[in-house]
């Protein structure tokens, strides 16, 4: 007889690594030009085939947090990547995210404290 609990966090754990996989290649694909636009979670759920209901609260269960934590984080982290490996103005770098400039320096601000601008400065000197 099969440990059904174990299977259980078997499957938690599978869904949480193809949730964050699936982010990585849908990030690089809206930056690459690939896809024009984000996902959002329900979609993001759809292509994993589960429900948005059971990727959260699988990722709550597995992690302690909701997915759009680890789907801003990963943008943010995108954002830091090109703001320090590339000369491309942060207007640039919003749109690429397909982000308003303005909105993007303040969803930046919101998670790291500072400006895309004020973090490019502070990180190369």
């Amino acid at each position: 007889m099969r440990d059904s609990n174990n299977d259980l966090l078997k499957r938690g754990q599978e869904i949480t690594e193809n949730y964050f996989r699936f982010l990585d290649g849908h990030i690089n694909d809206v930056v690459s030009g690939r896809t024009d636009e984000f996902l959002e979670i329900n979609e993001i759920a759809d292509a994993l085939f589960i429900s948005h209901k059971h990727l959260t609260d699988t990722l709550q269960q597995e992690t302690g947090h909701h997915p759009c934590h680890f789907y801003d984080d990963k943008i943010i982290e995108k954002a830091k990547d090109l703001l320090l490996n590339t000369e491309q103005p942060v207007s640039e770098i919003a749109k690429l995210l397909t982000y308003d400039p303005s909105n993007f320096s303040k969803f930046f601000k919101k998670f790291t404290g500072q400006t895309p601008g004020q973090f490019r400065k502070i990180q190369k000197k």
